[in-house]
């Protein structure tokens, strides 16, 4: 009552193409999965590359008001002594000595920070 596999070749044949879909199906998840990374990558470059270019552009804004308080002369730093607010920035001008000045410009919430020491010669004292 046994069958003879040789009698049913077609039977042995589905076999093989059921075991190619299997690889096939396999093949095809590992290619989603790949593609689902590289996608993933994709997108966390561009977020990067955005965050980077608005650090860019921070650290430009303060290198610019800083190049503005260079240009300041004593009295205008004196008069600017303690700490403004210029746009989304924090300045703190101190004092260090009669003729040392520093000035420190960040961004409160980002904690990026600029800072300098100035040195103005009191014309009058010589």
């Amino acid at each position: 009552m046994f069958l003879d596999p040789s009698a049913l070749p077609h039977l042995r044949r589905s076999a093989k193409s059921g075991f190619a879909l299997i690889e096939s199906v396999v093949a095809l998840a590992i290619l989603g999965i790949a593609g689902l990374a590289l996608a993933e990558t994709t997108a966390q470059a561009l977020r990067l590359l955005k965050h980077t270019r608005v650090a860019e552009t921070r650290v430009a804004d303060m290198d610019r008001l800083m190049t503005a308080y260079t240009l300041l002369d004593r009295r205008d730093l004196g008069q600017r002594v303690g700490v403004h607010r210029v746009g989304s920035y924090q300045v703190r001008v101190e004092r260090v000595e009669f003729d040392l000045f520093r000035v420190r410009i960040g961004a409160p919430q980002r904690g990026a920070e600029l800072s300098t020491m100035l040195y103005r010669r009191d014309a009058t004292r010589d």
